[in-house]
C-alpha cells in the first residue's frame, strides 16, 4: 500500500483540517535550473522577481513532476478559495550518529515497532527520515502509508489504556533521543525579523515595483516635482510600515521566549525523576507536577491526580479551571472519543499556569506530554499571528476588480496611443514613452503609499485607545462591519450574579420561595448540602476562588471551606481534599463536614456538573447542578413537580438565571474512582431551583441604541435559557418595544409522526411577564407578504434549527425571501454543542444571515461560527 501511495505525485496535507493543503511532488532538474539562471541574467533580475511573486512558476520552471516519495521539492496549494501556492524543500534527518552512541540498529525494538508514526518515518537500513517544514510544523514521510504526516504530537488513535500502559512509566533515554531528533525542540521560536528582510519584502510589493517604474519614466520626461513627491511619500510609508512590523516582531518574540526556558520534572523509565529543560521535552514524556505554581511548557494529558489551572492566557477567562485525570478504560477507542464530555478537561495547555496540583493519595500528579512546540495550543495561537488568513471581503475583491478595470482601460488607451503616434510618424522612443505614460496615469502609483499612510495613522489612533492590531491591513475592513456580537453575562449584563432565592420542592411539589434578601441561610437538608458542595471552587492562599455563580451559591449557605487534615481520614481521599463545614453559629446541623471526594466538572455540552460527597462519619451522596431541563431528565419522574415547566417559565421570562439541583445516596463500599458517571447520574431526587439575578449594565442600552442607529446589527452569544435570552433582548433594546417575537419549535420525526414545526407567539404583558398560555399562530396569516410591516423577530433553539435544516431545508430560503429572514432574535440552545462540528455547513444557509442571539456557544464553536458567517457574507457591506 505504501509503495502504491508513494508513487502518487499529488496528496492532501492535514486532510479534513482547517489548514488543509494539496501537496505535489517535484524533482529539481539541472538543465532547467541552468536555463532559469541564464534567463535571470538576461532579464536583468525580472525573472527572479516574477518567481518571487509566483512561487508555483519557480517550481514549474526549475523542476519536473515526480512521485512524492522521490521528490526533493514539494509544491503546496491551499484548498480554500484563495488557492495560495508555496514551495518547500525536502530535508533529511540522519540517526546514524545516535545509532553509534546508543547501539541502535534497524532491528532494534524501538525502531522496528511500527505502531507509532515516528518509527514509520525511519527509513531502513540507513536510518534516515525525510521531512518538510510548513508554517513552523514538521511533517515526516510515513514509509508505511506513503504520505507526509504531522509530527510533534501523540497519535489521536491511542486509547486511554495505551497511554497509561506505554507512557505511564515514562520513556527510556533512547526513546527520548529518537523523538527529540525527529520531532525537534519543544520551543516556540519567533525570530526577530531583520530590518533588511522587512525592507526587501515591502519594497518588492508589485505596487512599489510599478511605482519605481513610473518614477523612472517621469524622470526621463523631466517630470521631477511629482516624481519627487511620490518618492518622498513612498519612503515615509515604507519606513513607517517597516518600523511597525519590526516593533510587532520584537514584542511577539519577547512574549513567547520565556516559554522556552522552563525547568520541569520528567520521569525517565530507568533513571527516575530528573529536572530537564523544557526545550528537551518530547511527546510521550511523563511530567511530574508539584503543588507549586508552574507554567506549562507543552500540552499534556493528565493521567493521575487533579489540577486547578489558570487558562486566562488562552481564553481570557479569569476563573480557574479544574482538570481531572484521564481514566484508564478497557476500550480500544481513541481516548478523545472515550471522554463522556469535552476531552479538554483532561488537557493542561501550553502557556497556562497550574496553580494547584492535588495527588491521588500518596502518589504524584502525572501528565503525559501530548504536543510540543508549535503543535501546542499556544503554538497555534502564535502561528495564527505569524500566518494570518488572507482577506476575502467584498471591499477587497472590489478593489482588485477596480484595479483590473484600470489596467484594462490603460491597455486599451496604450494601444490607441501607439496607433495614433505611429500613424503620425513620431519617433519610436517617443511612441513608447507616451504609451507607457497612459499606464502610469490610469493606474495611480501613489495608491500603496496613500493606503499605507492611512492604515498607519488609524493604527496609532487605535493604539492610543488601548486597541492593538496584529494584522494592520484589516483595519480598512472594520469600516464595513455591520454585525457586532456580544456575550450576555458580564458583557450586556453585570459581571456578578446576585442570588435572588431558592425554590425547594418535596413530594408535594414546589414550596414557598426562600429569599436571601433577609440574610437568612438555607435550613439544613439535601438542598443546603447541594449548595455547599456542588461547585468547582478552590481555596487558594486562604481565599475561595472560582465561578461567580458557585461563589454566590456557596456564600448563601454561610458554610466554611477548609482543606482536609490528619483528623479527616478516608483512604480514597486526594491529598488536601476540599471539606466544607457549617459555621459554629449555625445550629441543628448533624454533619460535622462534607468532603468533596470526586468531581465530574461542568461541561457546556453536558449542561451539568456532579460531585461525590462523603459525610464525616456518615454516608456518601452525589449532587448534581445544571440546566433545569437537563437535570430534571436525570431525576426520578415522581420527584419532579408536575408544575415544573410553568414554574421555570415564571422566572426565566423575568430574565432570571435558573439552576436546578438534585441528589442521590450512594453505596459507601464502592470506590469513587471506579464509579461511572452514567451510574452516578441516574435515578436522582429533584431538590429545587436556584434563582439568580443578572442585571443589565447601565451602558448596555445606550450602546446598543447607538449601534442600531448606525444600522449595525447586534447579536448575543449566551448560555442561558432561551426565555431568559429573549427577556434580556427586550430589556437591552435588541428587540424594540412593541415588536413581536415568534418562537419556532421543530420536532424530530418519531415512529408515529413525521417532523413538524409550530409557530408560537411570545407575548409580553404590561406587568413584564410573558403570557402563561401558549398562542399558536398561522404564520401565513400573521405575517404579511411584504413582511416588514409586521416587524417580527424569530427565536428557535439549536435542536429546532437542526430539525429544520435536516427536514425542512427548503423552508429556510423561503423565509428569507418573505422577509422573515430579517429576524433579529435567534438562539442556539445548548444542544447545539452536539453538532458544533457542522456549524460552518449549517450557517451557509441564508436563514442565518440576519440572526441575533446565539445561545450557549462553546469556545471551540465560536470560531467555526464566525467562519461560517464570513462564508455567507455576514460581514460584508
Amino acid at each position: 500500500m505504501g509503495d502504491h501511495l508513494g508513487k502518487s505525485q499529488h496528496a492532501l496535507l492535514n486532510e479534513g483540517d482547517e489548514n488543509e493543503m494539496e501537496i505535489f511532488g517535484y524533482r529539481t532538474q539541472g538543465c532547467r535550473k541552468a536555463l532559469c539562471l541564464i534567463g535571470s541574467i538576461f532579464s536583468l533580475g525580472m525573472l527572479p522577481l516574477v518567481f518571487y511573486w509566483r512561487p508555483a512558476w519557480r517550481v514549474w520552471a526549475n523542476c519536473v513532476p515526480c512521485s512524492l516519495q522521490e521528490a526533493d521539492i514539494v509544491l503546496l496549494r491551499t484548498t480554500d478559495e484563495f488557492k495560495i501556492y508555496s514551495w518547500k524543500k525536502v530535508m533529511w534527518i540522519s540517526l546514524s550518529a545516535l545509532s553509534s552512541t546508543s547501539g541502535l540498529t534497524p532491528d532494534h525494538p524501538l525502531i522496528a515497532d511500527e505502531e507509532f508514526i515516528i518509527n514509520r518515518a525511519i527509513r531502513k537500513p540507513d536510518l534516515k527520515v525525510r521531512y518538510i517544514k510548513v508554517q513552523k510544523i514538521r511533517y515526516v514521510w510515513n514509509n508505511l502509508e506513503g504520505q507526509f504526516q504531522k509530527i510533534g504530537s501523540l497519535e489521536d488513535c491511542l486509547s486511554s489504556a495505551k497511554i497509561h500502559q506505554k507512557f505511564g512509566l515514562g520513556l527510556t533515554s533512547e526513546e527520548q533521543e529518537i523523538r527529540r531528533l525527529i520531532c525537534g525542540p519543544n520551543a516556540i521560536d519567533v525570530e526577530i525579523i531583520p530590518i533588511w528582510k522587512l525592507l526587501v519584502k515591502e519594497v518588492l510589493n508589485p505596487f512599489y515595483i510599478f511605482q519605481l517604474f513610473s518614477v523612472c519614466l517621469w524622470f526621463s520626461e523631466d517630470y521631477k516635482e511629482y516624481a519627487l513627491a511620490i518618492i518622498l511619500m513612498s519612503v515615509i510609508s515604507i519606513a513607517l510600515t517597516v518600523y511597525d512590523l519590526r516593533q510587532q516582531s520584537v514584542k511577539l518574540h519577547h512574549l513567547v521566549e520565556s516559554h522556552n526556558s522552563i525547568t520541569v520534572s520528567v520521569y525517565e523509565r530507568k533513571a527516575g525523576a530528573q529536572d530537564l529543560e523544557s526545550r528537551l521535552l518530547v511527546p510521550g514524556d511523563l511530567l511530574i507536577l508539584t503543588g507549586s505554581r508552574v507554567q506549562m511548557p507543552c500540552d499534556a494529558v493528565l493521567i493521575d491526580g487533579s489540577c486547578v489551572v489558570d487558562e486566562g492566557m488562552l481564553t481570557g477567562e479569569s476563573i480557574p479551571v479544574t482538570k481531572t485525570p484521564l481514566s484508564q478504560t478497557a476500550s480500544s477507542a481513541p481516548w478523545k472519543m472515550q471522554s463522556e464530555a469535552d476531552p479538554r478537561r483532561h488537557i493542561l495547555f501550553c502557556g497556562t499556569e497550574v496553580i494547584q496540583a492535588k495527588a491521588a493519595g500518596s502518589g504524584t500528579v502525572r501528565a503525559v506530554v501530548l504536543q510540543t512546540g508549535f503543535n501546542t495550543a499556544k503554538g497555534d495561537l502564535v502561528r495564527s499571528i505569524l500566518y494570518p488568513k488572507p482577506m476575502n471581503f467584498k471591499l477587497y475583491r472590489d478593489a482588485i476588480r477596480f484595479l483590473l478595470c484600470l489596467v484594462g482601460t490603460a491597455t486599451i488607451g496604450m494601444i490607441y496611443t501607439l496607433c495614433v503616434y505611429v500613424l503620425s510618424g513620431e519617433p519610436p522612443e517617443e511612441v513608447v514613452r507616451k504609451a507607457l505614460d497612459v499606464i502610469t496615469i490610469a493606474v495611480p502609483p501613489a495608491l500603496p503609499a496613500a493606503l499605507t499612510t492611512g492604515i498607519i495613522y488609524a493604527q496609532r489612533r487605535l493604539k492610543k485607545k488601548g486597541i492593538f492590531c496584529i494584522s494592520p491591513q484589516r483595519i480598512n475592513v472594520c469600516g464595513q462591519l455591520n454585525l457586532v456580537c456580544f456575550d450576555k453575562t458580564g458583557t450586556l449584563t453585570r459581571g456578578g450574579l446576585d442570588l435572588w432565592g431558592v425554590v425547594p420542592c418535596d413530594q408535594n411539589g414546589f414550596q414557598a420561595v426562600h429569599s436571601f434578601a433577609s440574610g437568612e441561610a438555607v435550613p439544613w437538608g439535601p438542598l443546603c448540602a447541594a449548595m455547599a458542595t456542588c461547585h468547582s471552587l478552590i481555596l487558594l492562599d486562604g481565599t475561595i476562588q472560582g465561578d461567580p455563580l458557585d461563589l454566590k451559591m456557596f456564600e448563601a449557605t454561610q458554610w466554611e471551606m477548609t482543606v482536609s487534615g490528619d483528623d479527616f481520614h478516608n483512604k480514597e481521599m486526594l491529598a488536601h481534599t476540599m471539606v466544607v463545614k457549617p459555621p459554629d453559629t449555625v445550629g441543628q446541623v448533624p454533619a460535622e463536614g462534607l468532603a468533596i471526594l470526586h468531581q465530574f466538572p461542568f461541561s457546556s455540552a453536558l449542561q451539568r456538573m456532579t460531585v461525590i460527597v462523603q459525610e464525616t462519619g456518615g454516608g456518601r451522596m452525589a449532587f448534581m447542578k445544571g440546566a433545569p431541563e437537563r437535570v430534571a431528565s436525570f431525576c426520578q419522574p415522581d420527584t419532579v413537580p408536575t408544575t415544573f415547566i410553568s414554574e421555570l417559565q415564571v422566572y426565566t421570562t423575568q430574565g432570571f438565571r435558573v439552576i436546578a439541583l438534585a441528589y442521590k445516596k450512594l453505596e459507601t463500599d464502592c470506590p469513587t474512582t471506579t464509579l461511572m458517571r452514567e451510574k452516578v447520574e441516574s435515578d436522582l431526587i429533584f431538590l429545587g431551583l436556584l434563582i439568580l439575578e443578572n442585571r443589565l449594565k447601565e451602558e448596555t442600552r445606550p450602546v446598543l441604541e447607538e449601534l442600531i442607529s448606525a444600522r449595525i446589527r447586534t447579536a448575543m452569544i449566551t448560555g442561558d435559557n432561551l426565555q431568559t435570552a429573549i427577556t434580556v433582548a427586550r430589556k437591552s433594546g435588541m428587540v424594540s418595544e412593541g415588536q413581536k417575537v415568534i418562537l419556532v419549535e421543530a420536532n424530530e420525526a418519531t415512529d408515529s409522526s413525521s417532523a413538524s414545526i409550530t409557530w408560537k407567539l411570545v407575548e409580553e404583558k404590561k406587568h413584564g411577564l410573558f403570557g402563561s398560555q401558549d398562542t399558536y399562530i398561522n404564520i401565513r396569516e400573521e405575517v404579511p407578504e411584504n413582511g416588514r410591516e409586521g416587524n417580527y423577530h424569530f427565536a428557535l433553539s439549536g435542536k429546532s434549527f437542526q430539525v429544520i435544516s435536516q427536514h425542512f431545508s427548503s423552508l429556510l430560503p423561503k423565509l428569507v425571501m418573505n422577509n422573515l429572514g430579517s429576524s433579529r432574535v435567534f438562539a442556539f440552545s445548548r444542544v447545539l454543542l452536539y453538532f458544533s462540528d457542522a456549524i460552518p455547513q449549517i450557517l451557509l444557509d441564508p436563514f442565518s444571515v440576519k440572526l441575533k442571539i446565539f445561545q450557549n456557544m462553546a469556545e471551540k464553536a465560536v470560531f467555526p461560527m464566525a467562519a461560517g458567517l464570513n462564508c455567507i457574507g455576514h460581514f460584508k457591506k
